[in-house]
C-alpha cells in the first residue's frame, strides 16, 4: 500500500497531458500537473449537476485500475483548489481512501470554471434536464451571456437553449413528480411546462406517467345546421322585372322550378278572372223606368 496515495503499490496514478474539457476554452491559460492532498480540494458549490448518484462502482474501480483521469481544479488560496471538473471522481476516489489526487491546476477565473463544469456534464450526458435549465439560468444571469452567445457556448442550438430555460416555470416540487414519475426526457418535460397552470401541469404529469400521450380535448357542442331554401333567380336584360321564388327544400330539380311557374301563372290568371267577374257584376244593377 501506498503511504502517499494510499492505493496499492502496483496501481498508478495515470495522468494525460491535458483536460479534454479545458481545450474547450477559447484561450489556453497556464496549467500543470499535480498531486494535491485530497483535504486541500473543494467541491464547486455552484456545480451544475446536484444528482451525483452512486461513486461505488467507480471506487471499486479506482482502487484496481487508478484514477485514470485527472481533475480539473482552480487555485482558492495558497494551498486550497475548487473542483472546476470531475467531482463525481473526486468523491470517488475519496472514497477509494486515496489521500492525494492527480489534478490539472487551470489558471481561470470563476465564471469561466462554471461554464467548463457546465460543457463537461453537457458532453458526458450527465445532468437532468433540470439541472441543465438551471446552470443555463445561472450562466445568463452572472455572466451577461444572451441565449445565442450560450447557445455558441455550449455547443447547442438557440432553440434547445430556450426550450431547456422554460422548464424552470415548472414549480420545484412539480419537479420533484416528474423526477419520481420517471418522466426524464425534455420532450415529455415541455409538455408539463406548457400548461397554464401547477395544478394542469400535475395533471399532466398524471396523464404522461398513466401512458395518455395527449391532452384530451373538450368536446364542442355541435347545432344541427338547417339546409338553407332553394332560391331561383331570374332578371333578364332590359326587362322591367326581376323574378325570385324561395322553396322550402333545399334541392329542387329544374322541371320542379318549371312546374312552379306555370302554377304560379294559373294562379294569377285565375285570380285576374275572379277580379274581372266581380267587376261586371258590380256595374250590372236595375233599370228605372
Amino acid at each position: 500500500m501506498s503511504k502517499r496515495t494510499g492505493l496499492p503499490e502496483a496501481v498508478g496514478l495515470r495522468k494525460r497531458e491535458t483536460h479534454y474539457v479545458a481545450s474547450l476554452a477559447p484561450e489556453e491559460p497556464a496549467t500543470s500537473h499535480r498531486m494535491i492532498p485530497a483535504g486541500h480540494i473543494h467541491p464547486n458549490p455552484d456545480q451544475p449537476r446536484q444528482r451525483i448518484g452512486s461513486v461505488d462502482a467507480l471506487a471499486d474501480s479506482i482502487r484496481d485500475h487508478g484514477l485514470i483521469q485527472p481533475i480539473l481544479v482552480r487555485r482558492l488560496g495558497n494551498k486550497d483548489f475548487q473542483i472546476i471538473a470531475g467531482e463525481r471522481r473526486y468523491r470517488a476516489a475519496m472514497k477509494a481512501g486515496m489521500r492525494e489526487i492527480p489534478c490539472i491546476e487551470r489558471d481561470t477565473p470563476r465564471n469561466e470554471s462554471l461554464e467548463l463544469a457546465l460543457v463537461e456534464n453537457l458532453l458526458r450526458d450527465d445532468l437532468t434536464p433540470f439541472e441543465e435549465a438551471a446552470a443555463y439560468r445561472n450562466m445568463l444571469r452572472d455572466h451577461g451571456h444572451t441565449h445565442e452567445s450560450l447557445a455558441r457556448r455550449v455547443g447547442k442550438s438557440r432553440t434547445s437553449v430556450t426550450e431547456t430555460l422554460a422548464l424552470l416555470n415548472i414549480p420545484e416540487e412539480l419537479r420533484e413528480m416528474c423526477w419520481a414519475a420517471g418522466i426524464r426526457s425534455r420532450r415529455k418535460l415541455l409538455r408539463v411546462a406548457r400548461e397554464a397552470s401547477p395544478e394542469a401541469m400535475a395533471e399532466c404529469v398524471r396523464r404522461i406517467a398513466s401512458g395518455v400521450t395527449a391532452t384530451p380535448k373538450k368536446r364542442k357542442a355541435t347545432r344541427k345546421k338547417r339546409a338553407r331554401p332553394f332560391v331561383f333567380r331570374y332578371a333578364p336584360r332590359n326587362a322591367p322585372f326581376r323574378l325570385q321564388m324561395t322553396f322550402r327544400r333545399s334541392a329542387v330539380e329544374e322541371a320542379e322550378v318549371i312546374q312552379a311557374l306555370r302554377d304560379l301563372l294559373k294562379q294569377l290568371e285565375s285570380r285576374r278572372s275572379g277580379e274581372q267577374e266581380s267587376s261586371a257584376a258590380g256595374n250590372t244593377g236595375p233599370t228605372k223606368a
